[in-house]
């Protein structure tokens, strides 16, 4: 005896749901929706209906998701982004040997260029498109297949992997490492940070012992190469990763007055440099095969250091 394959229920309905789920608002999602709310409210009670579930509790100016609802907003989440994909791809038939890849600059940099001629021995087919951002792409929106963002791994909707660590150094001119004695010297001069993670002195400053001040002076860059010439230019004390560090030492250009402090970092606070893909049930064969290639490299050592 087989058994019948259970119904959906209407995907207008699961749009509403959608809507209502984010925004804890049937005001707001009917917005979103461009209907009116009482249409709005039309679908969420059908949908409840048919699945015999409260979904949310009504209050006077918003609705509370109920433990139900808050798992079915998890796999309508993961339906919607799957169909979103899907039209992408199709959109992009002519174009199925195509991998847009977005790579952050120091990786691009002192990484991948020096091996790409690899990935294309492996897959002589593929046509490659690089692109250099610092920003996480929107995968639902951007023509990007794949990227190689710098962070902690955390970025919703993706797929993230460690390629590999980032440890910093702390640097500064020799004149302004004359004002350091000690590791507190260091909150009292300008911290240089990179844009996108403000978290990263806090947590240098927790590891060599040092209470992070209320106000401290930061300055944020947009880029790597931007932090190390603020470093070099003596506008501050930088983070910078070990191949620039190591580079710039060298050359006198700048001091490491505390060493090698941060290399027993808990690798959790050690920022790097992962392979971010859309979540998917099956990806186009050239993608599958670049993030293949790329998860069997050794990232371990800059090609260029």
């Amino acid at each position: 005896m087989t058994t019948r394959p259970q119904r959906l229920p209407p995907l207008n309905a699961l749009r509403a749901f959608h809507a209502v789920a984010r925004h804890r608002s049937i005001r707001r999602a009917a917005e979103e929706l461009l209907v009116t709310p009482q249409a709005v409210s039309q679908q969420i009670r059908h949908l409840e209906d048919t699945l015999g579930v409260t979904l949310f509790t009504r209050k006077p100016r918003a609705v509370e998701p109920t433990e139900a609802a808050i798992l079915l907003a998890h796999y309508v989440q993961a339906g919607f982004d799957e169909f979103a994909e899907g039209v992408r791809r199709v959109t992009r038939a002519s174009g199925r040997e195509r991998i847009t890849l977005n790579v952050s600059p120091y990786f691009a940099a002192h990484f991948l260029l020096a091996r790409l001629e690899r990935f294309r021995e492996r897959v002589p087919g593929a046509d490659l498109r690089l692109t250099t951002m610092v920003e996480m792409p929107d995968f639902a929106v951007d023509e990007v297949d794949a990227s190689v963002q710098w962070g902690y791994g955390a970025w919703p909707g993706g797929e993230a992997i460690r390629l590999v660590s980032d440890p910093k150094v702390i640097c500064c001119t020799p004149d302004l490492a004359a004002r350091l004695t000690t590791p507190a010297d260091i909150a009292r001069e300008t911290l240089l940070e990179p844009a996108l993670d403000g978290s990263l002195w806090g947590q240098v400053l927790s590891h060599l012992g040092v209470p992070e001040p209320d106000a401290p002076t930061r300055l944020a860059f947009h880029d790597a190469a931007m932090m190390r010439r603020a470093t070099v230019s003596g506008l501050g004390i930088g983070l910078l990763s070990e191949g620039y560090a190591a580079e710039d030492i060298r050359a006198g250009r700048i001091l490491a007055p505390f060493g090698d402090a941060l290399a027993t970092m808990p690798e959790a606070q050690v920022p790097g440099f992962y392979l971010v893909l859309p979540r998917a049930h099956r990806r186009p064969a050239p993608v599958e095969a670049f993030r293949n290639w790329i998860l069997t490299e050794d990232w371990s050592r800059s090609d260029l250091s």
